[in-house]
């Protein structure tokens, strides 16, 4: 798994966008974390230079259950722990596992759009 492949497969989605939040700030960090979104609202995070994990938003009455399940997710780095997992790459997280919790991650969020947003973003499929 490479940076390319993840980007690729987030952005495939219906109706995911990319964006360099802080890419001008002053915080070295933060310049390279890259945030996809559906509607703004963020379902995945990862440091384009590092690609060692990545950030994803998890429904609260799975985070335990993901966290006991692989070594390879903990929970998430900087971010509220009951919705966010970080998921490390080259862990006993499958490449297949992992883009099924990036599509975990997406239809979270989009479940939380009001109705007639995520009907016009569905139907882009």
């Amino acid at each position: 798994m490479n940076i390319e492949e993840f980007r690729e497969y987030c952005l495939s989605l219906p109706g995911a966008e990319e964006t360099m939040p802080w890419a001008q700030g002053r915080n070295e960090q933060a310049r390279g974390l890259l945030v996809f979104s559906v509607a703004t609202k963020w379902f995945c995070v990862v440091h384009v230079d590092e690609f060692d994990f990545c950030l994803l938003k998890c429904p609260p009455e799975q985070v335990e259950d993901l966290r006991e399940r692989y070594e390879g997710v903990r929970p998430g780095w900087h971010m509220n722990k009951r919705h966010w997992n970080s998921v490390y790459f080259n862990s006993d997280v499958s490449d297949k596992d992992l883009f099924d919790l990036v599509r975990l991650a997406y239809e979270t969020t989009l479940s939380k759009l009001p109705k007639k947003l995520r009907e016009s973003i569905v139907a882009q499929e």
